[in-house]
């Protein structure tokens, strides 16, 4: 066999052993996908969940379960991703918990967030907002600032629990502000806002997708919004920065993560089905209905966007001596 013979052979014999990895490299999908959602069926993150995956499924063209795995603050869906198979038929619902908080207010974590996840793409965020019983004192942000200043220790606020960004919120706020209010821990957000809307409890944090409907129908006042920019949803009320809160952006976030090692096609494909579903108007509507704002982009930016946001609420988390464990 001559050299120009055995040169072709060899060549036909390479793209032939290269055939099936380039089929599996474009295949992807080829079976069922399982998203697993850190917190019970019928909340807003695993409602979210349902939603997009119902349009990314046409995209995908494979069917896309929901896997609820709640506890932990969260930590118990998220190691099961994190230890899961990199092949991309595993995904998580990841939010301020898995993305922010929890390697602050654990002293161990089971994984590392910076490390042990491939960045798929981010998915939306939602502002939360000062709110008071309509029988509260104070009329605006103004005098509630002063109310609380001249009563330290003895307004209360509500939360969904220790460690929710409804609590951190308020956490910053007091560290900005150089208030002190009483926090009262809840089991969710639905008892948090039905204390506060009966007087049980004067103020919290809430957010736009719990609470849109008793804000816009003034069962709570609304004194400010802690997003970059006033709300459509609330044109009137300011935001935390107007009334002169510094660093002052409070917001609930989520995005869409897999075990590190996931192969590039996969997260591309995701990551470009995932900003394909934004585009529906199924997921519009339902964005739309919970003041949620999407945030489709790269997995770079998402990854960029978590980062530094543990880096801002660690110093927070840490003044506040919240912990978790």
């Amino acid at each position: 066999m001559d050299r120009r013979t055995l040169l072709a052979t060899l060549a036909s014999g390479a793209a032939v052993a290269a055939a099936p990895f380039a089929r599996a490299q474009s295949a992807y999908p080829e079976q069922l996908i399982k998203w697993v959602v850190p917190y019970p069926a019928g909340g807003g993150t695993d409602v979210i969940a349902r939603t997009l995956a119902e349009a990314m499924r046409q995209t995908l063209g494979q069917q896309i379960v929901i896997d609820n795995r709640p506890g932990a603050a969260t930590n118990i869906g998220a190691d099961l991703v994190a230890k899961s198979k990199p092949d991309g038929y595993t995904i998580l619902s990841a939010d301020n918990a898995v993305l922010a908080f929890n390697e602050h207010l654990f002293g161990k974590l089971p994984f590392n967030p910076q490390k042990d996840f491939s960045y798929i793409g981010a998915i939306g965020k939602f502002p939360l907002a000062l709110v008071v019983h309509p029988d509260f004192p104070a009329k605006n942000f103004k005098e509630f600032l002063a109310y609380v200043k001249a009563n330290p220790g003895k307004v209360n606020y509500a939360s969904p629990g220790n460690g929710s960004p409804h609590h951190l919120a308020m956490e910053l706020f007091k560290n900005r502000t150089g208030t002190f209010i009483t926090h009262i821990p809840y089991r969710g957000a639905a008892p948090a806002m039905a204390d506060v809307m009966g007087g049980q409890v004067p103020c919290m944090f809430l957010d736009l997708a719990s609470g849109l409907t008793i804000m816009q129908s003034h069962k709570v006042r609304v004194l400010a919004i802690g997003s970059g920019a006033r709300s459509k949803l609330l044109p009137e009320v300011p935001t935390l920065a107007e009334v002169g809160v510094r660093d002052s952006e409070v917001f609930a976030f989520q995005g869409l993560l897999g075990p590190a090692g996931l192969p590039a096609n996969v997260v591309s494909k995701l990551n470009g089905d995932l900003n394909k579903a934004f585009t529906t108007a199924a997921v519009q509507k339902r964005f739309a209905d919970i003041g949620m704002e999407a945030m489709p982009g790269t997995p770079e930016q998402f990854f960029g966007l978590a980062r530094a946001e543990a880096r801002r609420w660690g110093p927070v988390i840490q003044a506040a001596g919240v912990k978790l464990d």
